[in-house]
Formats: C-alpha cells, sequence, structure tokens
C-alpha cells in the first residue's frame, strides 16, 4: 500500500481529490494504488465519511 495520510481528515482529502482528478471510481483508485477498499471505507466511516458511487466521492 503506498503512504497515505493518518490523520483521517487529510486522508478524506486527498482520497476525495484523486478520486476527482484521476479516477473514475473507488475501485479503481484502490486497484491502482494497491489499497484495500474494505480497509479505506471502513476507515473513512470511522470519521462520519461513505462512498457514493454515484458521485464518485465520500461524503
Amino acid at each position: 500500500m503506498n503512504e497515505l495520510p493518518s490523520d483521517i481528515t487529510i486522508l478524506y482529502s486527498f482520497i476525495n481529490t484523486k478520486l476527482r482528478d484521476s479516477y473514475s471510481s473507488l475501485e479503481e483508485l484502490c486497484e491502482d494504488m494497491h489499497i484495500d477498499s474494505q480497509w479505506l471505507i471502513k476507515r473513512l466511516s470511522e470519521g462520519g465519511w461513505e462512498y457514493n458511487a454515484e458521485l464518485n466521492k465520500f461524503w
């Protein structure tokens, strides 16, 4: 796994920026960055965010 921000708010911003600028889906981002998607979804849910596939972002 690539080094990701440990601060949950920075991680949220980092992932949403990547989704907006470079990836058409969470699956594509996770595959390319070698991130376990279930881990990422769980981690960001700890901050109160959930992934919306239609909008392709966490909110």
